[in-house]
C-alpha cells in the first residue's frame, strides 16, 4: 500500500500510535476479508462488503494522514 510512501510509513508505524492504529485496522481487515472469502471462516458477502468499504475508508484516512505528514516536513 502506498509504495512511494514507504519510508515515511515505516516511520509512523514506529513513532506515531494513530497512524499505527490505522495501519493495524486496516491489516485486521484485510486479513478478514481474506479468511471469508477463502472460507477459511464463515461470512456473509453483507459482512464481507461492509468490511471492504470500512477498509477502503481507512485506506483514504491512512493516505491523508500521509499526505498531512509530508507537506509538513
Amino acid at each position: 500500500m502506498f509504495p512511494e510512501y514507504r519510508d515515511l510509513i515505516t516511520r509512523l508505524k514506529h513513532n506515531d500510535r494513530h497512524f499505527t492504529q490505522l495501519f493495524e485496522k486496516h491489516h485486521e481487515l484485510d486479513h478478514k476479508i481474506q479468511n471469508i472469502e477463502a472460507h477459511v471462516v464463515p461470512g456473509t458477502d453483507l459482512e464481507v462488503e461492509v468490511m471492504k468499504k470500512e477498509k477502503l475508508a481507512i485506506k483514504d484516512q491512512i493516505y491523508a494522514y500521509l499526505k498531512r505528514v509530508e507537506s509538513e516536513s
